[in-house]
């Protein structure tokens, strides 16, 4: 069977004939075509047919496993070992379903002993042990060092047991692909194939490995190697729809045509199934990829109206409504989702989308925030992201406090960058921060300006300023706005904002391209701080007169320039 469990994709069904073989190897086959439907239907007989037939509750078991419902799973494992104490297959089920619960005593317990009772020629015991290890727990991405080591160890055990066995050598193979070891990998799938060129999952798993590696040409001709064989393989063209989305997502020059292809391939694979509640969610998984977020919310609709729809029907009709801007629907499923599912199938993107509805539909902000925070804890990888969302959006709403306290995280959260925007953004919300307080304190003189707030503005401002590699107007600019509130009389001038205004003076003056109007309003202003400088701090008439010219002709509506020559420039004493 085409391990693809590393990838977390489950939930394939396949169309099946109406009247179903009832032998054992028959719904072997459909499990190793991922027909699961047509395999559960054939195994369900066979558990009333042949009852005392352990392997039959296994296999049962197994298929409920691999589609992610452990609970069904470990019913027919425990039928299996009630059928025969003996069972060292359903013990390796028992030890699977712990490995998916996070269960690790009882994955060891239930696999030390299957081995004991296997039979020292029966590598199925140890193909399936190995596999089990590949499962992955809710929430886990991928398959970890240590599980790998594992099933490796169970799956050598195989190949001494039965060295010609296909599934344990293409077992092998997965496990390295796993752990991105090309070169075992590719060792091993050959192997299988030189056992059995005709086998349909080494080569489409050898398909996988192509497409891993970027060589999607060589993948393809594994996936039509294996169509060739079987042209009702759906496995092979599920693979390569996935390569083909995978291909269109690396080389722009061909991606309209890869993305129509693969859509065309899941078209296929899709004409293969019964179109049940788990091939649907598969097909949900592939049209979320691909990004096909209209048809997306369409197959979602259509599952959620099915009286056995899975509750993952409602994670994607949030995901595509969210995407789709129809914000209610999306909010509303989403609820639905958070409310029904198991909490450790929660995941990231969950709560990134809650909380992006949440936004989107003007709903509860702090209830927004709290979702879009637990997005970032679950998926460290997005902190950066959407502590910068959080943060922007505080300022959009010119909610300074919070927005502040946001860059603060954000800054506290991501070390080891220098985040020169962030650092200049938690200046000036401080700021404004500030100056909301002072307006405040005009009408209720009980509130007292934070002075402290000014102190975090600049040294942040001042920080963006070391670390950018463009020294930006905006930096030296918002250190004049602060500096201005320290320094407010200009009777007793300090000129604390000077050496900012210098810098501006420098910044434009040395452009080599014309000044825009803000920008010789802003060089106006600087010349005109330096004038009330010279005037009110140096006593210096004749370098007052200086800026206060160049303030002029720089920009004739400078305030600061208009009331010097008015009222207290030299000749007009």
């Amino acid at each position: 069977m085409i391990s693809k469990i590393a990838k977390v994709a489950l939930g394939l069904v396949f169309i099946g004939s109406s009247v179903f073989a009832q032998s054992l190897a028959d719904a072997k086959k459909a499990i190793d075509a991922e027909q699961y439907q047509k395999a559960k239907s054939m195994l369900k007989n066979l558990t009333i047919t042949q009852a005392s037939n352990d392997e039959n509750h296994f296999y049962l078991g197994w298929v409920y496993l691999i589609q992610d419902y452990p609970d069904s799973a470990k019913a027919e494992f425990m039928k299996g070992l009630a059928a025969n104490p003996k069972s060292a297959l359903s013990y390796v089920g028992l030890g699977a379903v712990a490995h998916v619960n996070k269960d690790a005593a009882g994955t060891t317990t239930n696999f030390n002993q299957a081995a004991a009772l296997a039979s020292k020629k029966d590598s199925k015991v140890w193909l399936y042990m190995g596999q089990g290890y590949l499962l992955l727990p809710p929430n886990v991405k991928t398959v970890s060092a240590d599980d790998a080591n594992a099933a490796i160890a169970a799956l050598n055990k195989g190949v001494l047991a039965n060295p010609k066995d296909v599934d344990v050598l293409v077992e092998l193979g997965n496990v390295s692909r796993s752990q991105k070891n090309t070169s075992d990998a590719y060792k091993n799938y050959s192997a299988a194939l030189a056992l059995d060129p005709k086998s349909l999952t080494a080569n489409v798993a050898e398909g996988i490995l192509w497409e891993n590696a970027q060589n999607f040409e060589d993948a393809e001709k594994q996936f039509q190697a294996a169509i060739a064989i079987d042209p009702n393989f759906g496995p092979a063209y599920r693979e390569w729809a996935e390569t083909d989305l995978y291909w269109a997502t690396t080389d722009k020059t061909v991606a309209a045509d890869k993305l129509k292809a693969a859509v065309d391939h899941y078209q296929k694979f899709m004409s293969l199934t019964d179109n049940s509640t788990e091939s649907l969610l598969r097909y949900a998984d592939f049209l979320y990829n691909a990004r096909e977020f209209k048809t997306l919310q369409d197959v979602a609709n259509t599952l959620s109206k099915s009286a056995n729809s899975n509750a993952r029907v409602y994670r994607y009709i949030g995901y595509s409504a969210s995407e789709n801007k129809d914000y209610a629907t999306g909010l509303t499923a989403m609820n639905n989702w958070f409310a029904k599912a198991d909490p450790s199938r929660i995941i990231s993107t969950d709560y990134l989308v809650l909380g992006h509805l949440l936004l989107a539909t003007g709903g509860d902000t702090a209830k927004a925030v709290t979702s879009l925070k637990k997005a970032a804890e679950l998926d460290t990888i997005k902190t950066e992201a959407i502590y910068r969302e959080i943060a922007g959006m505080y300022k959009d709403k010119k909610k300074y406090p919070e927005a502040a306290k946001a860059y603060a995280e954000l800054i506290a959260k991501v070390p080891g960058k220098p985040l020169p925007i962030d650092h200049f953004y938690l200046g000036v919300t401080n700021y404004y921060a500030f100056l909301g307080q002072t307006a405040a304190a005009k009408t209720n003189p009980a509130i007292k300006p934070d002075s402290s707030l000014l102190t975090v503005a600049d040294s942040a401002i001042s920080f963006a300023q070391q670390k950018s590699a463009t020294q930006l107007l905006y930096y030296p600019q918002f250190r004049t706005y602060i500096a201005n509130e320290r320094d407010a009389d200009i009777a007793h001038l300090k000129g604390l904002a000077k050496p900012f205004y210098d810098q501006i003076i420098a910044i434009l003056t040395a452009k080599t391209t014309p000044l825009t109007a803000a920008e010789k309003t802003a060089l106006a202003n600087a010349y005109g701080y330096n004038g009330n400088y010279y005037v009110y701090h140096e006593k210096d008439d004749a370098k007052a007169l200086d800026y206060y010219t160049k303030a002029r002709d720089t920009d004739p509506n400078n305030q600061q320039a208009k009331f010097y020559f008015e009222n207290k420039a030299p000749t007009k004493k």
